[in-house]
């Protein structure tokens, strides 16, 4: 399919009500069309892998394209310049999340950049650097559960942050973490109640929620 068949397949999907809701979900409405993300994995699936594809479909600005992009790119093709560029433009909790879960955490640079962007002031860059962090605990199976002892220090520091789109992605990290393995249940917990005794409103909200389902994680994973 040619980028043009693309966009007038996506348009021809285009749902106003599905904007209006989105937006409700706190999701920009700005060049958005409203296309469900069944259908937008549907035409994944038909196009394929194309990473030439994927960047004439992200240069469109279409919420919906980029979603898309991030479905059909070669994550082997990936550089850190794109990455940089990509995560930029990031204006949603959506678009974030789909392109960290979706293809940045493939890449052999998902580590490096978990760090470097959780450190940054912009809401969706530092967002995404804790969604990486969660979707890493969940799909790379080959790493070392130590490993990830070295995002603590930022997600004990970050948890400070008021705004809700990087309270909720820490708070991710945390659950995430902390279920993929006894070992990291355990730090998790402790590190939860270490970030509950800061002087801090977003940081208790975020250790409380977490703690309450890494409890009742620990106890299944003691069983195993």
């Amino acid at each position: 399919m040619t980028l043009e068949q693309i966009i007038k397949k996506l348009k021809s999907q285009a749902n106003p009500k599905n904007v209006a809701g989105m937006a409700r979900f706190g999701i920009n409405s700005k060049n958005t069309l409203g296309v469900s993300i069944p259908i937008i994995r549907s035409l994944a699936k038909t196009i394929g892998c194309d990473h030439s594809l994927a960047l004439k479909l992200w240069a469109t600005k279409i919420h919906e394209a980029r979603i898309l992009a991030a479905l059909i790119d070669d994550h082997k093709l990936v550089t850190t310049k794109q990455m940089d560029s990509w995560v930029r433009d990031f204006d949603s909790w959506d678009i974030c999340d789909q392109v960290c879960s979706n293809l940045f955490d493939k890449t052999p640079f998902a580590w490096a950049k978990a760090i470097e962007w959780s450190r940054r002031k912009e809401e969706f860059i530092k967002r995404a650097g804790f969604v990486l962090m969660a979707t890493l605990a969940v799909h790379d199976k080959q790493v070392g559960d130590k490993s990830f002892l070295k995002f603590f220090p930022y997600l004990r520091k970050e948890a400070t942050d008021p705004r809700n789109f990087v309270k909720k992605a820490v708070n991710w990290a945390l659950r995430q973490i902390g279920k993929r393995s006894l070992f990291l249940n355990i730090k998790i917990i402790a590190l939860c109640r270490e970030i509950q005794k800061l002087d801090s409103t977003s940081a208790k909200w975020i250790a409380s929620d977490a703690l309450r389902e890494l409890r009742e994680k620990s106890q299944k994973l003691a069983k195993k």
